[in-house]
């Protein structure tokens, strides 16, 4: 009996023994945590604690420069241009939803794998872009169209030929504010860099050089571009992989940002040759051949604010009424040896009971300018013609799949070879294809070509096209879509697969530089549609129309 009691004993002072040194430890880390000498240590274990991801290692720091940056100030933060009480406003916003992001369980995280950083860039790679708004384009004033969050002012709507609301008019070269726009309001957003999937680099590229292009040195066309590149590569979030986690939006084709010299006579700047920004994946709304390109659809016109606005606006297009077989909007382009706008022209006009004609040079050009102008035309058509113009693609395109016409193609680099991530492979399903070089020299009529295709082939393609809509449109960001991806969605996920292939090569050793920025990948481009073979002759680089 003694020595049981003596143990007893003993079992009794071990486990006040224990229950002693947890208090202990409580305490100690409460004393941390409320603003010690170690407060940047307790920091950062408090986030260990509360952040599913900060497993996610930083490359480019080892344990006692993690320590060090706690102490430091934000390396993304501009000391020359410090944060307005506007710019702190949004980041404690962002803090907001990062933390909750944070909180929600490991098991459950629904951002998991989709957390973007965005860079604090200096305002003058982006807003201080936009206050002399009124020279952004040489021969139009853009100020109107910067209203709305770069949707621009509400469209016009007189005979109906839109819905009630969500029409704006919405210029095709302002992607970059419409992204950035709708970024900010993006739900896995995340003021920790290590636990990001991508980064986002907010720079409005496009409408720089938009301002340079005609009459101006190429000094003024590369300055910009080349500083936002030596300050990308200066900030800590640059060495986890050498920015091949970042990405950013281009509202102009990427022909504008390839300039193949240094003579002033030479088009465009070279900010996309620059040897950092073949680190970038690039977003734009027509690529070159380079790899580390990925086209997405230009802006449109309509830009919901539900589901329900979608669904209703597919029921209308499905439900039309079409009068003619084809249309065509567009003008001429008599300076283009290649051009086949004039023959589409010709046939058009000479086919006057089946093709709507909308003219868009001179006189018709505010028509071509008016969405519910150009909507009519489409929705009233059953075909629409999209040859190539002053580049392979058009926002044209985009507009008649917003009005349930079928697209006919006349160059795989318009659509096919582009927006991979946005339409199918299958490309016959929603379109039809007729080689350039065909309607060139005047071996086909269009009008015949389109007259074959039986009525139920038709409805099954007009379906398909009208499927496509949520994919190529750019919801409002004041609200959201529930159940529909739009254009922004697809592109982040096609962004976010696209860099997750990057860091898992890297884990396994891989040079991640193999395929991230290879010119000449037409081919590749194509592939996965079958007929890459057949169309080996239009994989000319130097093609312009």
């Amino acid at each position: 009996m003694e020595r049981l009691a003596i143990v007893r004993n003993w079992f009794v002072f071990l486990v006040a023994f224990s229950f002693f040194m947890v208090f202990f430890k409580a305490f100690d880390y409460s004393a941390l945590s409320a603003g010690g000498t170690n407060s940047g240590a307790a920091s950062l274990i408090n986030n260990f604690v509360n952040n599913p991801h900060t497993h996610k290692p930083n490359h480019s720091l080892d344990v006692s420069q993690m320590f060090n940056q706690t102490a430091s100030p934000d390396p993304s933060v501009d000391i020359d241009n410090p944060l307005t009480d506007h710019d702190r406003a949004n980041n404690l916003t962002v803090n907001k939803n990062t933390t909750l992001a944070a909180r929600t369980k490991r098991s459950s995280d629904s951002c998991k794998g989709r957390y973007i950083y965005v860079h604090h860039l200096p305002r003058r790679f982006n807003d201080d872009v936009l206050r002399n708004c009124s020279v952004l384009e040489k021969w139009l004033d853009m100020c109107p169209f910067l209203t709305n969050l770069g949707f621009g002012p509400q469209a016009e709507n007189s005979e109906g030929v839109l819905s009630e609301k969500s029409w704006f008019t919405t210029n095709q070269f302002l992607l970059e504010v419409i992204f950035h726009e709708r970024m900010k309001n993006y739900k896995c957003l995340t003021n920790n860099s290590s636990f990001a999937d991508a980064i986002y680099v907010p720079f409005y590229a496009g409408l720089d050089v938009g301002r340079y292009l005609w009459g101006y040195n190429i000094s003024m066309r590369d300055s910009l571009g080349s500083d936002l590149v030596k300050w990308l590569a200066q900030q800590p979030e640059w060495k986890t992989m050498w920015g091949r986690d970042h990405f950013f939006v281009s509202g102009r084709i990427s022909w504008d940002f390839r300039r193949q010299t240094d003579s002033d006579s030479d088009w465009g700047s070279r900010l996309m040759n620059l040897p950092e920004s073949m680190n970038l994946t690039t977003l734009s709304i027509e690529t070159t051949s380079w790899s580390n390109e990925f086209a997405i659809p230009y802006p449109t016109y309509f830009h919901p604010s539900s589901d329900n606005e979608v669904f209703q606006w597919q029921n209308r297009m499905r439900s039309h009424n079409r009068r003619y077989l084809f249309a065509f909007a567009g003008a001429p382009r008599p300076s283009a040896n290649d051009s086949i706008r004039m023959e589409i022209i010709h046939q058009c006009l000479a086919s006057r009971r089946t093709c709507n004609f909308l003219r868009c040079n001179s006189g018709g050009a505010s028509r071509c300018d008016n969405p519910a102008e150009v909507i009519k035309v489409f929705q009233d058509s059953v075909f629409c013609l999209q040859p190539p113009g002053d580049s392979y693609t058009r926002r044209s395109i985009f507009d008649s799949i917003l009005a349930g016409c079928i697209p006919v193609f006349f160059h795989p680099f318009s659509a096919y070879a582009q927006y991979t991530w946005h339409l199918q492979r299958d490309y016959w399903r929603y379109s039809v294809f007729i080689p350039i070089d065909l309607v060139k020299d005047g071996f086909v009529s269009i009008r015949q070509v389109l007259l074959q295709i039986s009525e139920n082939e038709m409805l099954s393609m007009r379906e398909e096209v009208i499927k496509l809509i949520p994919k190529v449109i750019y919801a409002d960001p004041r609200s959201k879509l529930q159940t529909l991806e739009d254009a922004f969605d697809i592109a982040l996920k096609g962004v976010l697969h696209r860099i997750g292939k990057v860091r898992n090569n890297m884990k396994r050793g891989r040079d991640p530089s193999n395929g991230f920025a290879e010119e000449n990948r037409w081919k590749k481009k194509l592939s996965g549609i079958g007929v890459e073979e057949e169309w080996d002759h239009f994989i000319d680089t130097s093609m312009r129309y």
